[in-house]
Parts: structure tokens; C-alpha cells; sequence
């Protein structure tokens, strides 16, 4: 467990690398890679991209209101700045509300800190998040073709 990554095969052109942060959010991290391992984000869109902000995904409905058949989780917030790379979960009012959606950070977002679950970082393929279609929801949303944990 100690520096497993996400893998997230992209069709905007490629993979993006993600290193789990497990030391951050041990919660957060199990739930992604039992998701992960059931397929449960293979064919599943980012339905809110929005530039200098972030892109969003996780949800099999598509629509931002669906997520796992899984309980939800219990917050596990830290003081880890959202900036550029940064994976978090996305969550309703509830601060324990975080299911199966994340959202990957595009620039510095730091006004999250302390309020969104990190989970990750990208370490390569932070190009092809850039390139995701961008809206809320972009017309023809990008997609995860296939998500792998090694």
C-alpha cells in the first residue's frame, strides 16, 4: 500500500498517474481502490470541467447527483493545499456526504483546504486532464475508458 497509483486511462489522449495518498485520507484511498477494482469508474464521465478551477467525475449517472452503492464517507480532512494536481472528493453540504465522486485540482484552489478530502496527486498525464472537454456538463464529456490501481 505504501505508493500504489490510480491509473486513469483518459480519451482525451492518454493516462493520467495518480499517487494515492493513504497517509492523508486511509478512508478515501480504500474507497477509490475498491471502486477501482470492481470497474466501477471504467466508462464513466467528467461531467463539470471548468478551466482554472477543476474537472470533476465519478459519477456513473453523469449527472453530479449519482454515486456508489457504498455508504458514504466520513470526512478526513488535512491541511494539504489544493493546488495544481491535486485529487480531492467532492461532497454535498454534509462534510461526510464524500461517496465516489473527485475532482482533480487545475490551478491553486487553497479556499478548499480543510473542507474537501485529499486523496492524491497526479505525478504524469496532467496534460490529458487539461485537455477534457470544458462545461457544466461540457456537450460531449470526457471519459475514463478504463481506471487500474498498481
Amino acid at each position: 500500500m505504501a505508493d500504489e497509483t490510480l491509473t486513469l486511462t483518459l480519451d482525451s489522449g492518454g493516462d493520467v498517474v495518480i499517487k494515492l495518498r493513504p497517509d492523508l485520507a486511509p478512508g478515501h484511498v480504500e474507497r477509490i481502490t475498491e471502486l477501482v477494482k470492481d470497474g466501477f469508474y471504467d466508462g464513466v464521465v467528467f461531467h463539470r470541467v471548468i478551466p482554472g478551477f477543476m474537472a470533476q467525475g465519478g459519477d456513473p449517472t453523469g449527472t453530479g447527483m449519482g454515486g456508489s452503492k457504498l455508504p458514504d464517507l466520513k470526512a478526513e480532512f488535512s491541511r494539504e493545499p489544493h493546488v495544481r494536481g491535486v485529487c480531492s472528493m467532492a461532497r454535498a453540504m454534509n462534510p461526510n456526504s464524500a461517496n465516489s465522486q473527485f475532482f482533480i485540482c487545475f490551478d491553486d484552489a487553497t479556499f478548499l483546504d480543510g473542507q474537501y478530502t485529499v486523496w492524491g496527486e497526479v505525478t504524469s498525464g496532467m496534460e490529458h486532464v487539461d485537455a477534457l472537454p470544458k462545461g457544466e456538463p461540457p456537450k460531449t464529456p470526457g471519459k475514463i475508458l478504463k481506471a487500474t490501481v498498481s
